[in-house]
């Protein structure tokens, strides 16, 4: 009995052996007396092959999200190499038609590199250094007013040799990252947070209550956005803009109260008054862009000399000369006429060349950014990674729309580029790293590598 006992020991421990053995190798086990897999046809062990698959993959994430970037990328080269044409021309400066062609060559391989190691990155390592980037982005875009280069009466850049650099482009992303992080952490208790402190300013020092408003709210969800909105404001009118709309978006669907959100807008309406009141800032230069977008809307503008047309005058006979179909490929004729065709006015410009069924293909492209986003948003589970996808694609999406709206006369002029597509280093730097932002969480969803912190929850109460 006990050699018995004994035999079946040693064939216990000789059947664990082999199993370690075969999960070594990379095969697996079936027991004694079971035919192995060379035996059974060599059926590949599925989860083994996931994860090798995951190992050797350079494009990982929302695959759709891949498509669109690629789509757009390739018509930058397009709409870039066509428009720079008439500035290769200039007899002073010695330049080729290829020149600009190469440069948003360099700049989209170099920013899709960015994008790939950005997408690699565990999103609450995002979280990690929320607070650091957006204090180093703030102090950036301050040091722009005092070092920076001033194109057009505004000083954005920062030259860095032959290269400019924007910090309002890193500022806009950072601000979102950081805003997330603060909405992510208070999730258990946002909805009994107010944010906006009363109008009386006088008793926010002597209130309790007021300064319990400004601890738990205003200073660590809303004042992050008021002074991004401010840095930025003297430079680019429109970008503060943007960062305020985005931010009010992610502050609704982080559940902040709604009433809340409501006397934000109050607050926001009077801060405008007062500053075209007080001509701060771009005041002048904002005013005589509205004035000139309503004369367009209320005068007739029949035998208008050409020299005397706006850009965006312009923009709307490109568009109109490209009708249905398009003039074809180079053979723009406002592009010798438009100041910024290869950036403010890209998507007159495309539709000009191309025509209104594939400007509309490309319109439909930024929407499918955002509704990517809502989709890998409903997987997240958790606030900070969802509240990041969506808030990024509302900065790249309204953005996108804002481009569009100008050059069909919709708002005033607003200087911003259509992104991924116009010309510019900074600004499609900072879109692949918001896109490549989204790619990281969409990663995560696939793998369920998530970490759930159940404070985060969104649909905590």
């Amino acid at each position: 009995m006990k050699r018995e006992e004994e035999y079946r020991y040693d064939e216990r421990q000789a059947a664990a052996t082999a199993r370690d053995a075969a999960r070594r190798d990379g095969r697996t086990f079936r027991g004694a007396g079971e035919p192995d897999a060379g035996e059974r046809g060599a059926t590949p062990d599925p989860a083994g092959e996931n994860a090798e698959r995951q190992k050797v993959r350079l494009f990982t994430g929302d695959r759709v999200l891949w498509i669109i970037i690629a789509a757009l990328a390739v018509i930058s080269i397009l709409v870039v190499y066509s428009s720079t044409a008439k500035m290769a021309y200039d007899a002073s400066a010695a330049r080729t038609t290829a020149h600009f062609l190469r440069q948003q060559l360099m700049i989209l391989a170099a920013s899709l590199v960015v994008m790939i190691a950005v997408q690699k990155i565990n999103c609450r390592i995002y979280n990690y250094f929320a607070r650091p980037v957006y204090f180093i982005s703030v102090l950036l875009t301050l040091a722009v007013y005092f070092i920076g280069a001033t194109t057009n009466g505004a000083a954005r850049w920062i030259p860095l040799g032959p290269f400019q650099f924007q910090p309002s482009e890193a500022l806009k992303v950072a601000t979102v990252l950081f805003l997330a992080q603060q909405l992510a952490s208070r999730q258990s208790k946002i909805d009994k947070i107010r944010i906006v402190p009363t109008w009386r300013f006088w008793t926010w020092r002597s209130s309790p209550a007021q300064r319990k408003i400004w601890r738990e709210g205003t200073v660590p969800i809303l004042l992050p956005v008021i002074i991004s909105c401010l840095v930025i404001f003297p430079a680019h009118t429109s970008s503060a803009v943007l960062v305020a709309m985005a931010s009010w978006v992610m502050m609704l669907i982080g559940r902040v109260r709604f009433g809340e959100l409501m006397k934000l807008v109050g607050w926001g309406v009077a801060g405008i008054v007062l500053i075209m009141t007080l001509n701060l800032g771009r005041s002048e230069t904002a005013e005589g862009r509205v004035s000139t977008w309503i004369h367009l809307w209320t005068e007739t503008q029949v035998d208008k000399p050409i020299e005397h047309l706006t850009d965006t005058e312009r923009s709307m006979i490109a568009i109109h000369n490209g009708g249905i179909l398009g003039e074809g490929a180079g053979q723009s004729a406002m592009r010798v006429e438009m100041i910024h065709p290869e950036s403010d006015y890209a998507y007159a410009f495309f539709v000009e060349e191309y025509g209104l069924l594939l400007a509309l293909v490309l319109l439909m492209l930024y929407l499918w950014i955002f509704f990517r986003a809502i989709e890998i948003f409903r997987r997240c589970g958790t606030a900070f990674p969802g509240l990041l996808v969506l808030g990024l694609a509302l900065l790249i999406t309204c953005q996108a729309l804002l481009h569009i709206m100008v050059t069909v006369n919709l708002i005033p002029e607003t200087g911003q580029t259509l992104p991924l597509i116009s010309r510019g280093g900074s600004s499609t730097l900072f879109t692949t790293i918001a896109l490549g932002m989204i790619l990281s969480v969409s990663r995560q969803n696939d793998e369920k590598s998530h970490d759930t912190p159940r404070a985060e929850t969104l649909y905590e109460r």
